[in-house]
């Protein structure tokens, strides 16, 4: 565990569709979804009741999108903690300029640390087991290692998720095989919370060993794969739609944390 943070008051998260939860849905959670940020709230409101959260992350949004429309509300906010995580859709992209990339993540960091906020930075994921993302595999790499870079300028802590061996495994994932599911987010909330010397109550996830699939099986899987999610994906990209377009701010103004679920569900969650 790291040294420990002094507890946060006000707390703001900012990203896309990773920090705004999607792939670990719930019902009575805003937008439909929990995911790690509300995970790692609700711990850090355990010790500190009076935390107020808020969370801007929108899913598809671009990591120019999330400066343009997050970074000054977050700064406004006054906030003593900030995670930030985008880049991933840039990424995505047939065509990307990663430099460039990391100097707009270098000023919005920047900006954050000279507010007086502690910031937490994340690398992206090894997709080395999965065909979609192994082809990302070099693009991502150079970008975690401007992350690493940036993070040591100024100060901020980082999630190294690239050296989390347990998130190549697909059971980590949602059916979309791009978003984390619920034992996903929960597994990156502790690392998060490790991070900040946080002490917490989510246990760890255990899924036991990986069933063995035919070739018949996992061409049925993928095609089932292709058609239900790949598709739509692209469809939307040819229209130039993005998944958010009609999407809000799920906290936009740090609010306290009303909610807690019991430690028995998180245990749920890590069977």
């Amino acid at each position: 565990m790291s040294t420990p943070v002094p507890a946060p008051r006000r707390f703001v998260a900012l990203g896309d569709s990773f920090t705004e939860g999607v792939g670990d849905d719930h019902p009575t959670y805003p937008n439909g979804v929990r995911g790690w940020a509300d995970r790692v709230a609700e711990e850090l409101a355990r010790h500190e009741p009076e935390l107020r959260y808020a969370n801007l992350a929108v899913r598809g949004r671009l990591l120019r999108d999330v400066v343009a429309e997050q970074l000054a509300p977050a700064v406004a906010a006054r906030p003593d903690l900030v995670t930030l995580y985008a880049g991933g859709n840039d990424l995505m992209r047939p065509r990307v300029d990663v430099d460039a990339l990391a100097e707009l993540l270098d000023a919005a960091v920047a900006e954050l640390a000279a507010a007086g906020a502690t910031v937490v930075l994340f690398t992206g994921v090894d997709g080395v087991a999965d065909p979609l993302f192994r082809r990302m595999r070099g693009r991502t790499a150079i970008y975690n290692e401007h992350t690493r870079v940036i993070a040591a300028r100024h100060g901020a802590l980082l999630v190294d998720m690239w050296a989390m061996r347990e998130l190549r495994d697909r059971r980590m994932w949602a059916a979309d095989r791009i978003h984390l599911n619920a034992h996903g987010h929960a597994t990156v909330a502790r690392a998060v919370l490790a991070v900040l010397g946080a002490e917490h109550r989510i246990p760890g996830v255990e899924l036991g060993p990986r069933s063995e699939l035919s070739a018949a099986e996992r061409r049925a899987r993928n095609l089932r794969w292709a058609r239900e999610h790949a598709a739509p994906w692209i469809g939307r990209r040819l229209r130039g739609q993005s998944s958010g377009d009609a999407v809000r701010p799920k906290r936009p103004t740090p609010l306290p944390v009303e909610w807690s679920r019991p430690a028995a569900e998180d245990a749920a969650t890590a069977r």
